[in-house]
């Protein structure tokens, strides 16, 4: 494909950085995007900024956002070939760079791929450009055979002219497509009428993957590439104090050693073994700082305070609890407590930086590019302009890879005390446990009102903990404010609303921050509140004498969509009719990131209480269904994620540091845990959905639900390894 030349916008490096950081918060805002052409471009065979056909047929497709085995990559593309008409067995994709968008006016728009948004905030705009596409390659086809483009149409990747029967591919009347003026009006086909979106197709990524042809960041090979190895204080807040520099440059293949910040100590060498060994050698004094005698037990006490604080920032709020609370026949009140999780990706932080005077370049696997652009800005020291990231397929990423790029800072900062000369920092496991931006940790109060006759008249949630928002983006917190605290329990709206109605209702949210840093962990938010939501509205349930399936179809009523996914998840089950000998049910259903999801566990303990989670049933409606088979890979996955943070995941802290440092004392789940998932899809149309996190957060409550069911023990803390589970 002929390179896009282009003239670099004006743009300076303090504007770019903060556009960027707020697009990466997630309060993106509506815009246009344009589909500059291959003619004002000067790259003739692409025929606007998402489609590009090559005189043979082929189709590439440009793709935006990034693909870390969710499946974005195949789904957009879905997306542009149904609109584009084309032949799906010859399209390809690449990615767009983030400095190519920079000086494109982001023709590609947000690069951003977290909160499950890949597909349902970019769908229209690449549907139109796949749309817009079309409509140029017919046009061109009709102005070569000098007939009314109405009588055109395209199939396969082929235009006919309907009545001569005359043909002709799209690789052959691209270069002139190419030149035309793009269509103002885009007319985008009913999902009915889908070919290519809507069906189960074969991922676009998982060959190479299969072979080892896939090239990951950890993989990555340049001409006369250097490696570094790095180690940051242990303790956060913490900085370096003194290291042996002269004794480790004896060491072999040993480069240089670097101080990174004030915080961290590097080693380049010329493998990246004997980088770590020199500096697992090295010695090195920290200053811990001023968080040095932090603790669990600390942390616990913070947040255990907070439930009982006066000030509390309120996210939902219906009529008047205290009221409600003050005249009810009885009140019941339950606390739960959710733990800090790391997120574990298989591949661990790293990033390729080659710096001069004059550019500065970064190879990394990343969820945003942009953000990844502005990292590398500003650790350059050189404007935006004169900077250049590569994305790669990531080896997981999980949110950990999104908004924070701390290890590109450190990757350019490195590389710039080797001019001209790549290198290639990768985290050790230890280093990626250790540094990581954790789940928030959160404890939380539910006090419910009864009436004499059981019937729930008011609801307190207190939330205490911590804000992700105050620790990544503080500028979008209004008046003491996190909304990403409330997620599941908004009184409405798109993304994640509550699912029940109750006539007095308050939850709030006291915001205590330890010093361990938080991040968007998969689920994020939803993950806790559900559990806590779920949880007592099944012991509301059961301390009633009513069926948890029965006494939250009575609180949905006015929720028909939370409802509809409950009611599915349930049938399939066979809830209300005898479960195998020993097997105890749960449900749990909640809305997160714009989709309706719910779950039915089956579970056994034995009588030495040893849990066996059979099996789950989950129910979710995205909206619009791109790739149903993608979607049942991704409940699926979700449920090995949220199933291994109920039962193993939890990091603790002691004297100020993170204690678990790998996979020995953080385990994953292993396939023998797994249970066998059913995934029931109900697209209901009208809107659109993601699928990669939502049924996260309802494996953790269906579970416990069940749990509760077999033996009548109620969980309220994680993780469940701490629990026994015998049968008194």
């Amino acid at each position: 494909m002929t390179a896009i030349s282009v003239s670099p916008i004006s743009v300076s490096r303090r504007g770019f950085l903060s556009g960027s950081a707020a697009a990466v918060g997630g309060l993106t805002v509506g815009f246009h995007i344009p589909f500059g052409t291959a003619q004002a471009q000067g790259a003739a065979p692409e025929i606007n900024a998402w489609v590009v056909v090559k005189p043979d047929d082929t189709v590439v497709i440009r793709i935006a956002r990034s693909e870390m085995g969710q499946g974005t990559l195949t789904g957009l593309a879905q997306l542009v070939a149904e609109e584009l008409d084309c032949d799906w067995s010859k399209v390809t994709t690449e990615y767009p760079t983030p400095g190519q968008n920079l000086a494109r006016n982001r023709a590609w728009g947000n690069f951003s791929t977290g909160g499950s948004r890949g597909i349902r905030e970019s769908h229209d705009y690449v549907r139109k450009g796949g749309a817009a596409a079309r409509i140029m390659l017919v046009q061109a086809a009709a102005e070569q055979w000098k007939v009314p483009a109405g009588e055109c149409s395209a199939a396969n990747s082929v235009i006919t002219h309907r009545p001569t029967g005359r043909t002709v591919s799209y690789g052959k009347v691209a270069d002139a497509a190419a030149r035309l003026t793009p269509p103002a009006d885009v007319p985008l086909k009913d999902p009915k009428d889908w070919k290519i979106a809507g069906k189960p197709l074969k991922r676009l990524d998982t060959a190479e993957k299969l072979t080892g042809k896939q090239v990951y960041g950890v993989d990555l090979q340049l001409p006369g590439m250097l490696n570094a190895a790095i180690k940051d204080c242990p303790v956060f807040g913490g900085k370096v104090k003194s290291f042996d520099a002269a004794g480790t440059m004896k060491k072999p293949g040993v480069k240089k050693v670097v101080q990174v910040g004030d915080t961290a100590v590097a080693v380049v060498a010329d493998t990246w073994w004997r980088a770590k060994s020199a500096l697992d050698a090295m010695a090195i004094e920290w200053d811990n700082g001023p968080n040095a005698a932090a603790s669990s037990a600390s942390i616990a006490a913070m947040l255990k305070e907070g439930l009982d604080a006066k000030e509390a920032a309120v996210g939902n709020k219906v009529g008047d609890v205290e009221a409600a609370l003050n005249a009810a026949a009885r009140k019941i009140t339950a606390t739960y407590s959710y733990p800090f999780q790391n997120h574990a990706t298989m591949e661990p932080m790293n990033a390729t930086a080659k710096w001069t005077p004059e550019r500065c370049e970064v190879w990394t696997p990343t969820q945003n590019g942009e953000a990844a652009l502005a990292a590398t800005a500003e650790a350059s020291g050189l404007p935006a302009t004169q900077c250049e990231v590569y994305k790669i397929h990531l080896g997981g990423g999980f949110g950990r890879r999104g908004a924070v790029h701390d290890w590109v800072r450190q990757a350019v900062l490195i590389a710039k005390e080797l001019p001209g000369t790549p290198v290639k920092l990768i985290w050790s496991r230890e280093e990626d446990m250790l540094h990581g931006r954790y789940h928030p940790v959160t404890q939380c109060r539910l006090t419910a009102a009864l009436d004499d006759k059981g019937e729930v008249t008011g609801l307190h949630m207190r939330i205490s903990g911590q804000s992700i928002l105050a620790g990544i983006f503080p500028q979008n917190i209004r008046n003491g404010v996190d909304p990403v605290v409330f997620q599941g329990l908004n009184p409405g709206g798109p993304e994640a609303a509550i699912g029940y109605s109750f006539p007095n209702l308050l939850i709030d949210h006291a915001m205590r921050n330890p010093h361990v840093p938080p991040g968007f962990w998969r689920g994020v938010n939803l993950n806790q509140n559900a559990i806590y939501l779920e949880c007592f509205i099944d012991e509301l349930a059961h301390a009633t004498g009513k069926d948890p399936l029965e006494f939250r179809r009575r609180l949905m009523a006015n929720h028909p969509k939370h409802l509809a996914v409950l009611n599915a998840a349930a049938e399939k089950a066979g809830w209300g009719k005898p479960a195998p000998a020993g097997i105890h049910r749960g449900l749990a259903q909640t809305m997160g990131f714009g989709s309706y999801v719910a779950a039915c566990a089956e579970v056994s303990v034995s009588r030495d209480g040893r849990l066996k989670i059979h099996r789950i049933v989950a129910a979710t409606d995205p909206g619009h269904a791109v790739n149903p088979q993608q979607i049942e890979a991704q409940v699926e996955g979700s449920f090995v994620y949220g199933l291994t943070a109920a039962l193993h995941g939890e990091c603790t802290v002691a004297n100020g540091r993170i204690e678990q440092e790998n996979f020995d004392t953080y385990p994953m789940m292993r396939i023998d845990e797994m249970p066998k998932v059913e995934t029931v899809i109900v697209a209901s149309g009208g809107f659109w959905g993601g699928v990669g996190e939502p049924t996260i957060a309802v494996a953790a409550p269906a579970v416990l639900n069940a749990i509760f069911a077999a033996t009548g023990k109620r969980i309220r803390d994680l993780p469940l390894k701490h629990h026994d589970l015998k049968q008194a």
